[in-house]
């Protein structure tokens, strides 16, 4: 039980030193220096120590049910340890996101807007309805402004830190209303002839197109034009996170399982037997079985891991949500050892085989017939298309005495490459 005692003592400094000084909800606190090492590394250490009892603990619990001495208070013990790993391990990975959030601020280098006297009256339109004409990218008689750079970037940056498929995924931004992409199918034929012979005409490839999932994106928060007029916030800061909150919601489920009705095609609709299978012009996603009719096992992640061409495993990585993480990480290999292994580096994801894990709330649990898991690289699969700037409407009248900033964007996203993918569907 040492082991346990000193597990139990990692986790209640780890715990003290995160409560100490609370942060209000909804609020998150990012130093500039991108937190303090000696938290990071505490809670790090924690994290192993907390594995290392896990596996004790789930050997003995193993043990006894071969014996047939199951205990369910055994049992509740390993689970309680289990959810213990999780919660130190979206400490480990929320720190990561905070780390390349003050590296990306920091990346600014404190330079001045670059477009100084349109984001000057983009200001003064916010408190006021202020507007130059010489300098309204939107329309007068709406109120309409195209979001300024530093702005419409600060939304960007955001949305990448705080939605999955962003930094997955490839991003690309494109200015018109829609995008189609070209795919050669093959098909160019060749043959060998002599000097003299004949060379009659050959077969010439042939080409698919392919459409993307295309939507409009909103939020729609208000503030008194009392608490405009007194700046009592900072505006642009305040509209920044607003946005970001909604729009990352709604991506997030979009980019996943998204039916491409007026919002982007998700990921998981290509996989074989989902609604896009037959939609891209080289296949579906390949779906690999677990191995059991309704879990996860490890030979079935076996399988998924090298049913992916080797081309593809350089960028690889597992997608699951955490449920399904809890659930992998009992499995063992054929020596007994653990396939999920913690984060022993700041910075470092935790990794299942060797492949590093990225936590998707909008990713289904384990169940029969659903798809917990996807494995490969995802920048040579999917791609976010986001047309280019943010609009926000100014609407002093339709809410009195609120002010309401209706703020849009154009997204689109859908799989461009199936083959450099593969999910682990639950059936034997």
């Amino acid at each position: 039980m040492a082991a346990g005692a000193a597990y139990a003592s990692a986790v209640e400094a780890v715990a003290t030193k995160a409560f100490s000084n609370p942060v209000p909800r909804g609020l998150i606190a990012v130093r500039a220096d991108g937190g303090h090492p000696g938290d990071i590394k505490a809670t790090v250490e924690a994290l192993n120590k907390a594995f290392a009892t896990f596996k004790e603990e789930h050997t003995k619990q193993l043990e006894d049910i071969k014996k047939g001495n199951a205990d369910a208070l055994q049992a509740l013990k390993v689970e309680n340890i289990n959810a213990d790993i999780a919660r130190l391990q979206r400490e480990v990975d929320d720190t990561n996101v905070k780390l390349a959030a003050a590296q990306m601020g920091a990346g600014s280098g404190g330079k001045g807007a670059a477009d100084a006297e349109y984001t000057g009256a983009f200001r003064a339109h916010f408190k006021k309805g202020d507007v130059q004409a010489a300098l309204n990218k939107g329309a007068d008689g709406e109120g309409g402004y195209l979001a300024p750079v530093e702005w419409d970037r600060t939304i960007t940056e955001k949305l990448v830190l705080v939605s999955q498929m962003r930094q997955l995924a490839t991003v690309q931004p494109v200015s018109g209303a829609g995008l189609t992409k070209l795919f050669n199918l093959g098909g160019t034929a060749s043959g060998w002839v002599g000097e003299t012979a004949a060379r009659p005409q050959t077969s010439t490839g042939t080409f698919a197109s392919l459409g993307f999932g295309w939507g409009e994106i909103y939020a729609n928060p208000a503030a008194t034009q009392q608490i405009l007029d007194d700046s009592a916030i900072n505006l642009e800061a305040w509209l920044a996170g607003e946005v970001e909150t909604e729009f990352s919601k709604q991506e997030g489920a979009a980019f996943f399982s998204g039916d491409g009705a007026n919002k982007p095609f998700g990921i998981l609709t290509y996989v074989t037997g989902g609604a896009n299978a037959a939609k891209h012009p080289f296949g579906a996603i390949k779906a690999v079985n677990s191995g059991a009719a309704a879990a996860i096992t490890s030979d079935g992640i076996v399988d998924l891991i090298y049913d992916l061409p080797s081309a593809f495993t350089a960028n690889a990585g597992f997608v699951m949500n955490r449920k399904s993480q809890g659930t992998i990480r009992k499995l063992k290999d054929g020596q007994g050892n653990y396939l999920w292994q913690p984060s022993y580096v700041a910075g470092q994801p935790a990794t299942l085989a060797g492949f590093g894990i990225t936590e998707v709330p909008d990713m289904p649990d384990v169940a029969a017939n659903s798809v917990p898991l996807l494995f490969g690289d995802f920048k040579r699969t999917y791609t976010v298309y986001d047309r280019v700037g943010v609009r926000v409407l100014r609407d002093p009248f339709t809410a009195k005495p609120y002010v309401l900033f209706y703020t849009t964007k154009r997204v689109g996203g859908g799989v461009h490459n199936p083959e450099p993918m593969r999910a682990l569907k639950v059936a034997a």
